[in-house]
């Protein structure tokens, strides 16, 4: 029997798929019983502030790092000089180029000693007493600035005598990738009755997670080891990083702690220059050193999500059916290529054709510098930058051929019978049925009786919109995420696995097999993910990958740990393995009261080995979730401003694991994509100076901005997944942007011909368009 089977039917499904269990992480959080990084300080820890450059771009010269050292309570000051020979956080990603290009990706500082190249790049790091002590200190750190030009936009950076951020490359462009095929794209277009383009811009982003960053850095002298306690998306990682790229160091030197996170979203993946700071201060005073971030540096200097313009086409026939589409994408890295930066938009533009049969795709994408905070990985991290572009053509390319929002997608869906279908970006949709959850959604949304909603909107003076968007994204990209579940002697269990929650209830999804497969209530199951000592490997929480991999693997890890116990106990109640079953932390046998319980089982056990199971799942190809949102929006022409009044989303997870972990992952989701939608912006002007540094230049959205979201599935399970699950953590950003800027435009659109506007849909911005003449 295999281990994906062993066990099932003699195990309760109290907490099993599907069931919808509250959230057993909760009540320590609501009661302040969490446990953050802030919340560690041990005994004679120092306390650290960096020194930041106050100017976008410059050659710097630093002055009163003596003075500074000499300041009252201060340990360590440490400049540019001080930390040469350790490089900054490196890139990771190397996407393959256009032959003849090449990669122009910088050297990055760990402490800047000549040239700053971003608002906030680091330029010496403090160490105190107390929080005060190094701010004091620090106003002694004195820095001549010596200006440079300054660019802070894509266009801007590849545009005839630019300013160039690294003047030895002559260029702004870091790389140039290309994707599809030129040719058969320029054959269709040349036979197109019809071609539609449009330019977008996809705004930069500020993740503004709650709880800001930080770091707890230990180093013990006698084993030469660092213990770091800071919140990650996953430790190991960030220890190799670390150790391999920047200290130079052995990874089995550095233990990574990670307690609880408030909010990652892509953001908290990625090594930052104050960790190995941290820790080679904690290595020369041999004392704890703490670094707890400001809400304003978190604006300044982690790294910022999206900032695209894209310009793309599509070639249609003469019956609406799409034959092309060309892309042509401009992504802002910013001054150093961050981690993963590299590869967002590169990655994206795999999924740049959505949910359509485009037979042709031409696609270049160039990575462009910029004297900006560096770009990363933000929640969907390159998906939600291609539907967004895809969904907002395909509604373009609906009004232009009289086809509507409606009848263009479905002429143009990817058929069931096509399925799995491999599209011009290289990925293979296993399946789906797109016209259902379309149809689905239309019918939930009452989409026959907008008119009439439309024209009491219009009584009240107000213009009504409804907006349609498909979408389709890649995650739970192939790989695995092993698991290991251990019965303890007093009849818990432990499990140690090597994701890293952020909010989004591992905790209680993990915990529902484990339960499901050895009957014990929720309570007594312990989840361990956040210690590179206890997990031994792990790839981390992203790309939707902890419950498609990470569950099937705990799933196959308890299948396992059952029938081991069951062969102890088999010994124990002189039974065969066959007659016993599993219930309410005990295994008995079949219909009788004979039992023993996982207790004794565990004192019992003559071999250790079979009180612990590891169970690992290895994904050959994505999960595709998919589905349909559909925002319905008030725009008062007066002002301006637009209202959110209806959204409703019907979407595709392949098997549902928990309804109400779902559910409140979509509703997350959703509240972001409206957020970029309608409210959030990062601004800079001319000097490269940020303007939008603090919640009050910088808006997100709250609760009155906020309807009722409405939510349903029109599941069809996955077959890449061992058990038909598609991941869901990013696809309430990735389709409610569309969305809700597709319903801005049909209003705008409806009232007085307009077809175009670009995010944030502001009520200044909106006003504007409709005043324009």
């Amino acid at each position: 029997m295999s281990d994906a089977s062993a066990g099932r039917d003699a195990a309760p499904r109290k907490f099993g798929m599907g069931a919808s269990v509250r959230r057993k992480e909760d009540p320590a959080l609501i009661t302040g019983r969490g446990h953050f990084t802030d919340d560690y300080t041990p005994s004679g820890t120092l306390h650290a502030v960096v020194v930041r450059s106050a100017m976008a771009h410059a050659r710097i010269s630093v002055g009163g790092l003596e003075a500074a050292r000499a300041a009252p309570g201060v340990s360590l000051v440490l400049g540019g000089a001080d930390v040469a020979r350790y490089p900054g956080p490196p890139p990771k990603e190397f996407p393959p180029v256009v032959p003849g290009t090449e990669r122009l990706f910088p050297p990055r500082p760990l402490l800047v000693a000549d040239i700053a190249r971003h608002v906030g790049d680091p330029v010496a790091f403090v160490v105190a007493d107390t929080v005060e002590a190094a701010q004091a200190a620090a106003e002694r750190i004195d820095i001549d600035y010596d200006g440079l030009p300054a660019v802070t936009g894509a266009r801007e950076a590849v545009a005839a005598g630019a300013p160039l951020v690294y003047p030895e490359f002559g260029t702004n462009v870091a790389f140039t990738h290309h994707r599809g095929s030129k040719e058969a794209t320029d054959a269709a277009f040349a036979r197109a009755a019809r071609v539609v383009r449009i330019e977008v811009v996809n705004q930069r982003l500020v993740a503004n997670y709650m709880e800001t960053r930080g770091v707890v850095a230990e180093y013990d002298p006698e084993t030469e080891r660092f213990t770091l306690t800071l919140g990650t998306q996953g430790g190991h990682k960030m220890r190799d990083i670390i150790a391999e790229d920047i200290l130079g160091i052995d990874p089995g030197r550095i233990r990574v702690v990670t307690p609880d996170v408030g909010g990652g979203f892509g953001t908290k993946s990625f090594v930052y220059h104050e960790y190995p700071l941290a820790a080679l201060a904690a290595q020369t005073l041999g004392r704890p050193v703490k670094w707890i971030q400001e809400r304003a540096e978190h604006f300044q200097i982690d790294a910022h999500g999206r900032d695209n313009v894209t310009t793309a086409e599509m070639a249609l026939d003469a019956e609406g059916r799409f034959l092309a589409l060309r892309v042509d994408l401009l992504s802002d890295l910013g001054a150093y290529v961050s981690q993963y930066g590299a590869d967002i938009a590169v990655g994206g533009v795999t999924m740049s054709t959505g949910l359509y049969d485009i037979r042709a795709m031409d696609v270049t994408v160039r990575g462009v510098l910029t004297t900006t905070t560096p770009t990363d990985a933000y929640r969907g991290a390159g998906r939600p930058e291609a539907a967004y572009l895809i969904e907002r053509l395909v509604d373009l390319c609906g009004r232009e051929t009289g086809l509507g929002p409606v009848e263009i997608r479905k002429r143009n869906f990817i058929r069931p019978e096509q399925l799995p279908y491999l599209t011009q970006g290289g990925r293979k949709y296993d399946t789906g049925d797109f016209a259902g959850h379309l149809d689905r959604n239309l019918q939930i949304m009452d989409y026959a009786g907008f008119p009439a909603r439309a024209e009491a909107s219009k009584r009240q003076g107000r213009l009504r919109g409804f907006g349609i968007a498909t979408y389709v994204e890649a995650c739970a990209f192939p790989g695995s995420e092993p698991a290991t579940v251990t019965l303890n002697g007093d009849g818990t269990l432990t499990l140690l696995i090597g994701t890293q929650t952020n909010g989004q209830g591992h905790a209680t999804a993990y915990s529902q097999f484990i339960a499901a497969h050895l009957g014990v209530e929720m309570d007594r199951i312990s989840v361990i993910q956040g210690d590179t000592d206890k997990v031994p490997t792990g790839e981390g929480t992203g790309g939707s990958r902890s419950i498609p991999l990470g569950a099937v693997s705990v799933d196959r890890a308890s299948v396992r740990l059952v029938r081991q116990l069951k062969e102890i106990a088999s010994d124990e109640l002189e039974v065969g393995v066959e007659d016993l079953e599993v219930a309410d932390g005990t295994i008995r046998v079949a219909g009788t009261d004979h039992s023993i319980t996982l207790a004794e089982i565990a004192r019992r056990a003559k071999d250790p080995a079979l009180l612990t199971a590891v169970g690992e799942f290895v994904q050959d190809e994505c999960t595709y979730p998919n589905g349909t949102h559909i925002a319905e929006v008030e725009i008062d022409p007066d002002t301006g401003v637009v209202r959110v009044v209806d959204f409703s989303i019907c979407d595709d997870f392949g098997v549902t694991v928990n309804p109400i972990l779902l559910a409140g992952q979509l509703h997350g989701g959703v509240v972001q994509g409206i957020g970029q939608a309608l409210y959030e912006r990062t601004v800079h002007d001319g000097d490269g100076q940020l303007l939008t540094a603090s919640f009050l230049d910088y808006c997100v959205p709250r609760a009155d901005h906020l309807p009722e979201i409405r939510f349903a599935t029109h599941n069809v399970p996955s077959t890449t997944n061992a058990m038909g699950i598609k991941g869901a953590g990013e696809a309430g950003t990735i389709g409610a942007t569309p969305a809700v800027m597709n319903a801005v435009v049909d209003a705008l659109a409806r009232a007085r011909g307009i077809t175009h506007i670009d995010m944030p849909a502001t009520p200044e911005r909106v006003w504007a368009a409709l005043h324009a003449n």
